[in-house]
């Protein structure tokens, strides 16, 4: 058995079997690394050595999770991680058993995403400021955040030589790095076209000269900038609902189910491995379904 002398060199190994055996993106990466950090410093107040954690070792420290009020969801995820480190720990003969595989998870409830109505992303488009520079850079990225479902990590890398606007597809590379075609409406391609006609007065750095989106300065936009323009206009159209970038995705997803789509075309332009992720989507319509029929429904009304 090997021995574990460096927790530091320990962890970058983790990090390469994370990226290279396991094809994860940077953001499930950044999430396991973190959440063994966090089981780590619990080892170390314990007193506890990896190679002495046992399945009851991690119910304790899980049961320190709940105490600190770590919703069952977060609880999961830490949990998911924890099993990808002890697997990789007996897969590089580091440790044996592993004492992840008689833990089990939280039941986790049925959580339904925030959507927006038509109106309210409407709304939100009509809030950018005409007067200010950015202002078609930020119509061009709404409609192509909310028309083509795409996650904020696939809007900074979208790229000008993947777009086919005369086709009306965009090509993204998603999760685990694998590329999906994308239909683009004839508002998302018109409104980039509009935004590639200003992007040619701006500064572009170098290694961002077929990036799509950029900033004032020429580089690519961050997801946390693209995550203020988004809750800005949230504000400015008045919307109360809790909003991010993802929301418009969610909406995106459940307009083409209310509209007939069926879950294998979302499940595909989503860029979804299993169709059982995007069934939440059906949970989703029903839930609004339910809605219209309590708040019109003639039978519901007392008077």
């Amino acid at each position: 058995m090997r021995q574990i002398a460096d927790i530091d060199r320990l962890l970058k190994e983790y990090g390469l079997y994370l990226r290279m055996e396991k094809g994860v993106s940077d953001n499930t990466r950044e999430a396991y690394l973190s959440d063994v950090g966090r089981l780590l410093g619990y080892l170390s107040d314990t007193g506890c050595t990896l190679r002495e954690v046992t399945a009851d070792t991690l119910r304790f420290f899980i049961g320190e999770l709940h105490d600190l009020g770590i919703a069952e969801r977060s609880q999961a995820r830490i949990i998911s991680g924890m099993r990808s480190f002890f697997r990789f720990l007996s897969l590089e003969d580091y440790i044996n058993p592993d004492p992840t595989e008689l833990l089990e998870s939280p039941k986790i409830g049925l959580h339904l995403p925030e959507v927006l109505t038509v109106e309210e992303i409407n709304a939100m488009i009509s809030a950018i400021d005409p007067n200010k520079a950015e202002a078609q850079r930020d119509r061009a990225m709404m409609e192509t955040l909310y028309g083509c479902g795409l996650r904020v990590s696939e809007l900074v890398n979208v790229e000008i030589s993947k777009i086919y606007g005369d086709e009306g597809y965009l090509v993204v590379r998603g999760k685990g790095n694998k590329e999906r075609m994308v239909p683009m409406s004839e508002v998302s391609v018109y409104e980039i076209g509009e935004y590639l006609h200003d992007r040619e007065t701006l500064p572009v750095k170098p290694d961002c000269s077929n990036i799509l989106f950029l900033n004032r300065r020429g580089g690519k936009l961050t997801r946390e900038r693209i995550f203020q323009i988004v809750k800005s206009l949230a504000e400015a159209a008045g919307i109360r609902k809790n909003i991010s970038p993802h929301t418009l995705r969610h909406s995106f997803a459940t307009h083409l189910l209310e509209g007939g789509a069926n879950l294998r075309a979302i499940q595909q332009m989503l860029g979804h491995e299993t169709i059982a992720t995007t069934q939440i989507y059906i949970h989703l319509d029903r839930s609004t379904l339910r809605s219209d029929i309590l708040t019109y429904h003639p039978r519901n009304h007392r008077g």
